[in-house]
């Protein structure tokens, strides 16, 4: 394949500066990816480029590249358009693909029947009846449709009238005042039919002539002394005038302003489109993108609004976006094209629209939280962890290694273990590091750490096997090479990576033995995961630490013996470093830290006292 690579390469070199689309091909000359560009050579080559600029996704398909061809166009609006038509031809697997699985609903009314109904379909057809929309999804046409029957009282159930009448016993909806009951036969066609008309009208957003119709129709009837029939009149005035712009269902029911929001999550990307309709709240519609990362945000938004707005054939007349895309000049001509006028794209920095944007942020971010699962995000992050590397296998056991010391005494080692992304506690382990006595040697305090835990495992010992999917140690290039080296003495293939910070002391990125750095920063799963990890393993080297310099401090001996305070104490540890090596000290040795009557008193109280045994507690 790199070969392959090489070819592709200088394949590139032969492109031209021109505006045009490129399809991307696997071996099997399957279309996986297109994508459009201003100039094909220069969007094309950074495919071909160094990989730490890439996310993921990116890389799995730049793998997958066999060949490419390009098609040359006049104008970058001539290759927008032609990369959504190809786009919905190949239906390639690494582009955004949205699922027409919806539909974009139209409310049909068979006013052609005697009894007219309302439903839902996805696009007019040739024949008698009327059609109103499109709406902005099944949930705006579906409450239209909710509210038109309740209003009018039209019926819910499937019968078909007359056929069906008399046949059952009215539902419950006529027993509750719900529905006026054509299938008693005691409603004639022409009254149920005049009920839906006054819903189509509402459908029409005639709301208010209807209202001023059914007004001149209940005084004539409060006239005529029919009060029962006024008071049905007045109640159903009062339910027309009750949908205001909360139920405003208006032909082309489609927004004046549409707010695009996209937000990444652990596992996955969301778009939230907010529909306003005369500066209210009218609709929502979300879309979840799996395998997309935060490196691919303008991508997938520029990639959705030509999806999302093509498939429906309209847009409204301003669109506000969270952020910029590559190519909004382009997509906004293409959506005024599909619109037949104007259509904006803003991205507002501050005000009302602003405060919008926000909201449509929230609303996807609340839709990311209702999906992903703790489960689901564990497994995604190591999934993207061995993308992001090229691990052969799911890193699903990961041991991480760190070194403290305090001023070059009581130097320890610490190895934490991640199962399932995971800390899996009992599998910590904390190692003495021997070299301490020698000063501060970080790359042979891990040396020495990775040395003893290598060598427990080839001896067999069930605490350290099997071995885990890939070394993390808490440092930059010259350590992960340190321990590169014992790995390699040990004949250990097991990948090794070093957690990079940057200067604010945050977790920058991984780096490989080889000096490849993978940036981790752009892909909030594994992010979130490896910087869990290294907080971790430091904890629990400085935990043992300063347990460590508590009791030599607090829980010392030679705060028994007269004439050593505080300072001589202090002094004593800091030269010799154990209690061990001051019991094993001589005289004179002694006598160079303390004056020789208190050397002469620490020698006489360590020869009637026995050593006390040091707690392991795990300690390799």
């Amino acid at each position: 394949m790199s070969e392959r690579f090489e070819e592709l390469k200088t394949k590139v070199h032969s492109l031209p500066f021109e505006p045009g689309v490129y399809i991307m091909k696997n071996r099997a000359g399957t279309v996986i990816y297109v994508g459009k560009a201003k100039a094909l050579k220069n969007r094309v080559s950074q495919y071909f480029q160094s990989d730490t600029r890439h996310s993921p996704k990116t890389l799995r398909m730049v793998a997958n590249i066999w060949d490419f061809d390009i098609i040359v166009t006049e104008t970058e609006f001539e290759a927008l358009m032609l990369e959504n038509q190809m786009i919905k031809k190949y239906q390639p697997k690494y582009n955004v693909l949205l699922k027409d699985d919806k539909g974009y609903p139209f409310i049909k009314v068979t006013t052609s029947k005697p009894y007219p109904d309302f439903s839902i379909v996805s696009k007019p057809a040739a024949d008698a009846d009327r059609y109103f929309g499109p709406y902005t999804s099944r949930r705006a046409a579906y409450n239209a449709i909710d509210t038109i029957r309740e209003t009018f009282k039209l019926k819910t159930c499937r019968r078909v009238f007359p056929r069906d009448i008399g046949k059952d016993r009215p539902c419950l909806n006529q027993h509750l005042g719900r529905c006026v009951a054509p299938c008693t036969g005691q409603v004639s066609a022409q009254a149920y039919a005049a009920r839906v008309q006054e819903g189509i009208a509402l459908l029409e957003g005639r709301d208010k002539a209807l209202v001023a119709e059914l007004e001149q129709r209940m005084e004539q009837a409060a006239e005529e002394l029919r009060f029962e029939q006024a008071a049905v009149l007045r109640d159903r005035i009062r339910a027309v005038k009750a949908l205001g712009e909360k139920q405003k269902v208006v032909a082309a029911a489609f927004a004046e302003l549409d707010a695009v929001a996209y937000v990444q999550g652990q596992t996955r990307g969301c778009v939230v489109v907010l529909h306003y309709l005369a500066g209210n709240l009218h609709d929502k519609e979300f879309t979840l993108l799996d395998g997309v990362t935060a490196a691919d945000a303008g991508e997938a938004l520029g990639a959705f609004l030509k999806q999302y707005y093509a498939l429906r054939n309209a847009a409204p007349r301003t669109v506000l976006l969270s952020n910029p895309i590559d190519e909004m000049d382009a997509v906004g001509e293409f959506l005024t094209s599909i619109a037949g006028r104007k259509v904006e794209l803003i991205v507002p920095q501050r005000g009302r629209r602003h405060d919008i944007i926000r909201l449509a942020e929230k609303n996807a971010r609340e839709e990311i939280l209702r999906v992903e699962t703790s489960q689901e995000r564990r497994v995604k992050s190591l999934e993207l962890l061995q993308q992001m590397t090229g691990m052969d296998t799911l890193p699903n056991v990961l041991e991480a290694y760190d070194i403290s010391n305090f001023a070059g005494q009581d130097t320890v080692g610490s190895m934490v273990v991640f199962e399932g992304a995971k800390p899996a506690r009992s599998r910590y382990r904390k190692f003495r590091i021997a070299v301490a006595a020698q000063g501060q040697d970080d790359y042979a305090s891990m040396a020495e750490m990775l040395t003893r835990r290598l060598q427990r495992w080839q001896d067999g010992d069930e605490k350290f096997t099997p071995l885990p999917s890939a070394f993390l140690i808490d440092g930059g290039l010259g350590h992960v090479r340190t321990v590169q080296r014992v790995l390699d003495s040990f004949g250990v293939t097991t990948p090794c990576f070093g957690m990079v910070k940057d200067d604010h002391h945050r977790t920058r990125g991984l780096v490989a033995p080889d000096g490849r750095e993978f940036g981790i920063s752009t892909v909030p799963a594994v992010f979130a995961l490896i910087g869990r990890i290294q907080e971790e393993v430091h904890r629990f080297a400085i935990t043992y630490n300063r347990a460590l310099g508590s009791k030599k401090v607090r829980g010392s001996s030679l705060d028994q013996i007269t004439g050593v305070g505080q300072k001589r104490r202090n002094e004593l540890l800091r030269h010799f470093g154990t209690i061990e090596n001051i019991r094993a000290a001589s005289i004179e040795e002694l006598s160079r830290i303390v004056p020789r009557t208190v050397a002469e008193q620490i020698l006489a109280y360590y020869q009637d006292k026995k050593p006390k045994k040091i707690d392991q507690n795990r300690e390799e």
